[in-house]
């Protein structure tokens, strides 16, 4: 067991205390860089921290407030209202006049702060009363009303680096006044590896992790022992950063399709298991392919809409971890399978004239006629049956509107059987070309 009693997680007690100290987001605070200068020259502004979890948002803001003296007031947006931010705005106003001292108002997920709440900072942070510092790990354009947004600098935080992360255990392990006080944490760094990779880029999860197995470590003339038995023990549980309402929700399943329209089934299969193994539900994925199929493939091979299809159902007869296969075999088809837009682009296309053109007349040969009156006002008057036709074809009909007459919105591409459909179209047209000659 730990020597170092304390109500505080190893988290807290490792949190930065100096820029310097601060690990990670180099792009933002090494020497030079402009809000490093801008904190160390104590000329802050509003800003949104969005990034991952665990990439030291808290921290840096904290931080600021350290360094240029300023009152630190945090809110979470989970559990605060409108009430709260007002308190503040009055204590704001009081240290302002009285004291010089500026605040910083820290929120926390602020994103979960609906759009009428979010405009009460508007009036405050436009005339200075405190300057605020929003905390996201969802896209700020999504999810913050765009007036704030253009009062505030959005700083892109990026999920830590296996390194960076091994340097921060090396750092607990060495601190004996906040990490493990005088007891020697042996932790072989092949294990920290396994460690690091599990936290998956998130500082606070890695700390978290490193104080289960301080407490969990067998103490042997005063060393704590970390083996791989105790390393698999601690790591049961699921550390895989995912979040189906949330921002890596998106970018997964934007990298599957992705990789499916690319044609790489070893990506697909990839981002496919990502997501499996984060928790998303397999119908998900399976409606996803559907999808896949209809928009990236269509008619260059109909049988990508057929798999797709048996996969879902397959999963709703097998459910898990059997029917996740026939997902995964739908993917690799669909990602092997010859790849045509044609049909997405020609729906998007008659659709946009649809609703452009307004309600165009059907034709009158193209009208149906099951009355007398229909019939004496030609109804259906000269109406080609195709059947009857050679080939079954009626060369040089009209079936369009008359305003849209000659419109093509379909345009095979020279992959799979979009080639012979090519062909067909083509014949047929060569064929109006005589009959209009």
């Amino acid at each position: 067991m730990s020597t170092v009693t304390t109500f505080q997680p190893l988290a807290t007690r490792m949190r930065p205390q100096t820029l310097d100290e601060f690990v990670g987001q180099s792009h933002l605070l090494a020497p030079g860089k402009p809000l490093r200068r801008a904190i160390e020259q104590g000329l802050l502004h509003s800003m949104i921290l969005w990034g991952p979890p665990g990439t030291g948002k808290t921290t840096l803001a904290q931080l600021m407030a350290n360094k240029t003296h300023a009152r630190f007031e945090r809110l979470s947006a989970i559990s605060s209202g409108v009430k709260d931010i007002r308190k503040i705005v009055e204590e704001a106003h009081v240290t302002r006049e009285a004291n010089k001292q500026a605040t910083i108002l820290f929120i926390d997920e602020v994103h979960r702060f609906n759009k009428s709440q979010q405009d009460v900072f508007l009036p405050y942070v436009e005339d200075g009363t405190f300057i605020l510092i929003g905390a996201t790990t969802e896209n700020p354009s999504f999810e913050l009303n765009s007036a704030l947004l253009s009062r505030t600098r959005v700083y892109v935080l990026k999920r830590l680096e296996e390194n960076e992360l091994l340097k921060i255990i090396r750092i607990a392990q060495d601190d004996k006044a906040r990490g493990f006080g005088n007891v020697l944490l042996t932790f072989p760094e092949d294990l920290q590896i396994l460690l690091v990779r599990a936290a998956d880029g998130d500082a606070r999860q890695v700390l978290n992790l490193l104080e289960i197995m301080a407490d969990l470590a067998e103490e042997q003339g005063g060393k704590l022992i970390v083996t791989p038995q105790l390393l698999e023990e601690v790591m049961q549980i699921s550390l895989r950063r995912f979040d189906k309402q949330g921002e890596a929700f998106y970018d997964q399943i934007s990298a599957l399709h992705k990789s499916v329209r690319g044609s790489s089934p070893d990506a697909a299969l990839y981002w496919l298991c990502r997501m499996l193994d984060g928790g998303c539900d397999p119908r998900y994925i399976a409606r996803r392919a559907i999808r896949m199929a209809n928009e990236d493939i269509g008619l260059a091979d109909p049988r990508a809409l057929e798999l797709a299809l048996q996969a879902s159902e397959v999963y709703e007869r097998l459910g898990s971890p059997e029917g996740e296969l026939a997902i995964a075999e739908a993917i690799v088809y669909l990602a092997c399978a010859p790849k045509s837009n044609a049909i997405y682009m020609a729906f998007g296309e008659a659709m946009r004239d649809a609703k452009s053109q307004g309600s165009l007349d059907v034709p009158l040969h193209l009208r149906n006629a099951p009355t007398k009156l229909m019939k004496e006002l030609n109804y259906g008057a000269h109406y080609r049956y195709a059947h009857d036709e050679a080939e079954a074809y009626a060369a040089g009909e009209n079936y369009f509107p008359d305003s849209l007459k000659g419109r093509q919105y379909y345009h095979p591409v020279s992959r799979g059987l979009e080639i012979k459909i090519a062909e067909r179209l083509a014949y047929f047209r060569e064929m109006d070309k005589k009959v209009k000659k």
